[in-house]
């Protein structure tokens, strides 16, 4: 799939280097009576300037948010693939080019991957390639004439993957010519231009390898990169794209990516929406109802997942009400609408303005009006076409009032008996900030933990601004199949909601992270799995907005007089032994009531080892909760004897 030139290219040899400042003021400052031996010296020659390229290596997380190693679908690397991915989509959206090529090789180690992106739009003028790859706020899609619903907005993108990245080549193709460009660490190595051997398609081709300086250790996760090509498919309807030779193309677009999500688990057959381009933007939706609790919804804003939400999401919400109010000529209440919804919604703006580069959250005011009339009109015409789909959604209405009603009289019932336990809620050691509170707030976090012991070390050693802690008495009881009444009438789940702030709903939210931390032994996998069983049962959407974690604390302890090493598995626990070798203690940890408070910190501390918890498509959860934690079936202890046997062997 890579651009075939007259010469071959040679990668240059990579020298090590670090990232320099330059100092402003040509003209020394005049010798004053400062004692510049004291830290802290506060003077001329302590301005900097930065150029661009120095800024995105310093401050990393401005432009592309997290670092990690590729084990969370929100790390840097994958940031960097879709900054390019998406030059391809914006050349699609114009008209530009049907199928985008993806491949990445590992390199056979952690930390060497190399990535290759070929799309077939108009390719980037080759004139100016260089100044669109290198050069901040330098590109065309602040021209309406030739992008109209572009994500990159900023020219941003494809520099911030540049600097960040140890090599980095691109090769423009139009009308039979080609320009390249080879950079190291964002600095232009090499350039040439000329005409091609072979007669090509127009369009642009991207190779780059992220900087192990910046990345440490990092893999990229097939699933996640499948994922998420998917998704441009589903939103891209005839565009193709191949991920490592895989192909990914979608004909009915965010229908298709709601029946994904939702299979035959739909109360009715699913509502589609397309709208016309107008001066506002484009507007597409897909909805259906299903029987699980709660909401799910999944937004996009020009191709980019808006994982947070934010104006369109919210008007969308208020436009669906509306026009199901209009049909029915009743005003029911807005929960019991959209209990059990599963919709998803992608819009295409001109300008969107979102609340950080990373682009999880949409900010335009502008647009609601437009989003909540186009959406309640379309709902309301596509009910009155399909009026059996509206009786099945009109029961659904009725069932949820119905069990409103009996909720909310359990919910007061459990409400007075919490005011007679204390004012307070027991096993919570809160923190100061939540996640109201706005950047301090974001990092928030809840530790559940398995009784008093392990919460003893987390207490004395945690972060009291930003880490609180729920203890529980023990195993939970298992809700799989019970009814949502039945979770607020068990005293001990219900402290729980409540030290979460969910016991309404999960707009109460009141940390940004659910961790859940037990002992690394069967007991403890026990309660992990009757916590999440709880959560996907009637808090699925927590789940999906990437709020509930697994805390990764060593298994064993291994150490000398002179060092100490902690390691997660049987084999760090070897080569540790192996490498400090002579006189080693080797002490593991049965539980994290075992570990000192003054081990603890440092585990989650900036070292914290988070597991996210995800799904890949919501229809899969009913059946594999059912499986794992529903009747003990033949099929599920055939399973489990299987498991001991190869465990024991």
């Amino acid at each position: 799939m890579a651009v075939k030139t007259k010469k071959p290219v040679t990668r240059n040899v990579v020298k090590k280097n670090t990232v320099k400042s330059k100092v402003s003021g040509a003209k020394k400052p005049p010798v004053s009576k400062i004692d510049d031996s004291k830290p802290g010296v506060y003077d001329e020659s302590k301005i900097k300037t930065l150029s661009s390229l120095e800024h995105i290596r310093l401050r990393t997380g401005m432009y592309i948010g997290r670092l990690g190693d590729g084990s969370n679908p929100d790390d840097g690397i994958y940031v960097l693939l879709k900054e390019v991915i998406d030059n391809g989509i914006d050349e699609f959206i114009m008209g530009n080019g049907k199928c985008i090529e993806v491949a990445i090789k590992d390199g056979g180690k952690p930390g060497a991957a190399t990535v290759k992106v070929r799309d077939y739009g108009r390719g980037i003028p080759l004139g100016k390639l260089v100044e669109c790859v290198s050069v901040i706020n330098t590109g065309a899609k602040y021209n309406d004439d030739v992008f109209q619903f572009s994500v990159g907005l900023n020219g941003v993108g494809t520099k911030a993957v540049n600097a960040l990245s140890i090599y980095f080549r691109v090769v423009a193709v139009r009308g039979g010519e080609f320009a390249e460009a080879i950079f190291e660490r964002g600095k232009l190595k090499s350039q040439r231009k000329g005409k091609l051997k072979d007669r090509q398609k127009d369009g642009t081709y991207v190779e780059f390898t992220p900087d192990p300086q910046i990345f440490t250790d990092y893999l990229f996760n097939a699933e996640f990169i499948e994922k998420r090509v998917q998704n441009y498919a589903y939103l891209n309807a005839g565009l193709t794209l191949a991920f490592n030779g895989k192909q990914f193309v979608s004909k009915r677009g965010l229908y298709d990516l709601l029946y994904e999500e939702t299979g035959d688990d739909s109360l009715y057959p699913m509502g589609y929406y397309k709208g016309e381009h107008s001066p506002n933007g484009q507007l597409e939706f897909a909805f259906t109802h299903t029987n699980n609790y709660g909401e799910e919804y999944f937004s996009f804003v020009n191709g980019q997942f808006t994982s947070d939400g934010g104006t369109h999401l919210s008007a969308f919400k208020e436009g669906f009400l509306k026009g199901i109010q209009t049909y029915f000529k009743k005003d029911y209440r807005s929960e019991d609408i959209r209990e059990g919804t599963a919709a998803a919604i992608a819009i295409k703006l001109k300008s969107p303005v979102f609340e950080s580069q990373t682009k999880n959250k949409l900010g335009n005011s502008d647009i609601r009006a437009w989003v909540v009339q186009e959406t309640r009109n379309a709902v309301e015409d596509w009910l009155h076409k399909n009026p059996e789909a509206g009786k099945k959604l009109e029961q659904k209405i009725l069932s949820n009032e119905s069990l409103r009603t009996e909720l909310n009289a359990v919910k007061k019932e459990a409400r007075e008996a919490a005011k007679k336990i204390a004012l307070k809620i027991p096993k919570l050691k809160d923190c100061k900030y939540h996640l109201e509170d706005g950047k301090e707030g974001g990092e928030s976090m809840i530790f559940i933990t398995e009784g008093d012991s392990a919460a003893g070390s987390i207490v004395s050693s945690r972060n009291v601004m930003t880490q609180a802690i729920f203890a529980l008495r023990g195993k939970v009881e298992n809700m799989f199949g019970k009814k949502r009444a039945a979770i607020y009438k068990n005293e001990e789940l219900y402290n729980m909601m409540m030290a979460l702030g969910i016991e309404n709903d999960v707009e109460g939210l009141r940390y940004a992270k659910i961790v859940i931390a037990t002992d690394a032994d069967f007991d403890g996998f026990h309660i992990r799995n009757l916590l999440l069983t709880f959560f996907l049962s009637y808090f699925e959407e927590l789940v999906t907005a990437g709020r509930i974690f697994i805390l990764e604390t060593p298994l064993f302890r291994v150490r000398t007089k002179k060092e100490t090493r902690y390691c997660y598995s049987e084999k760090e626990r070897d080569e540790a032994s192996a490498a400090l070798g002579g006189q080693t203690e080797i002490t593991r940890f049965k539980g994290l009531g075992e570990i000192s408070p003054k081990e603890f910190g440092q585990f989650i501390g900036g070292d914290i080892r988070l597991v996210p918890v995800s799904v890949n498509t919501l229809k899969a959860v009913p059946q594999v909760l059912n499986f794992y934690m529903g009747k003990n079936t033949p099929e599920r202890r055939e399973y489990i004897m299987k498991n001991l046997i190869e465990d024991a062997g």
